[in-house]
């Protein structure tokens, strides 16, 4: 079974917590660093960002991590030889995010190989056209048992929702709100709104909320309403400041308590 699969399989009524970060940033080499650190804190899924020069649903956070990582010298070969080095070292799910750009350019079926051969359960590609992922990407996925995760947002139709609840596996990413990435102090009226009328629908895919949450009050609110919570800006500006995943981590737990 996919990990991604088994993941929401086996939770139970347990909220998961998933952790995004950008390869490359703020070290090149920190990659497994960071993917270890995570899995000894608990954290139940990965997403490692590819880092692109012109992330359009990325706020100021994640875009200057991608500057940081390029600068480094960041390439999704260089990640996929990361990965690979410590594949029989991780147990949980780790899940690709990357514009479409730079997986045109390397290739999806060879993208897709490399994720199997790495360890890699799945991606997310936010600027992948539905269409794109019907006719071109969901064969391969199929084939390669990989999950390609779709993201809806508050301006998404109830239509379009249910059309890709149909048309994947794995999980939905459910954006919080219609901006970019970033944390935020909490989830006004308008999102609790949205947060509910999509629990109305009885996906079949469980869901899980990202973008914007750093604190008590929005990691709550997305755990009340969906499989669990996706945190990245927050632990991405925690990594950078620290240069230390373990101390990011524990940074990070201090603060969604508070």
């Amino acid at each position: 079974m996919n990990k991604i699969n088994r993941l929401f399989s086996e939770r139970g009524d347990r909220k998961l917590l998933s952790l995004y970060f950008c390869a490359g940033c703020p070290e090149e080499d920190m990659t497994a660093d960071v993917i270890l650190a995570m899995q000894r804190h608990g954290i139940d899924m990965i997403e490692v960002g590819i880092p692109f020069s012109d992330p359009l649903a990325d706020g100021p956070v994640i875009q200057s991590a991608g500057t940081v990582a390029l600068k480094n010298g960041m390439t999704l070969e260089t990640l996929f030889g990361q990965l690979d080095a410590i594949k029989s070292q991780v147990n949980i799910p780790l899940v690709l995010m990357g514009y479409l750009n730079v997986i045109m350019h390397y290739g999806y079926e060879r993208f897709c190989q490399r994720c199997v051969e790495c360890g890699v359960s799945g991606f997310i590609i936010p600027d992948l056209p539905f269409d794109d992922y019907l006719n071109e990407i969901k064969p391969l996925a199929d084939r390669y048992n990989l999950r390609c995760i779709m993201m809806i947002t508050p301006e998404t139709s109830e239509e379009r929702i249910r059309f890709i609840d149909r048309h994947t596996d794995g999980f939905i990413y459910m954006v919080s709100s219609a901006s970019i990435t970033g944390a935020q102090q909490n989830f006004d009226e308008a999102k609790q709104q949205y947060f509910q009328r999509i629990n109305a629908m009885n996906l079949h895919n469980p869901r899980m909320i990202g973008f914007g949450i750093s604190n008590r009050q929005t990691l709550e609110s997305a755990q009340n309403n969906a499989a669990g919570a996706i945190i990245g800006s927050k632990f991405v500006t925690l990594l950078r400041d620290t240069g230390n995943a373990d101390e990011a981590l524990t940074q990070l737990f201090d603060a969604l308590k508070k």
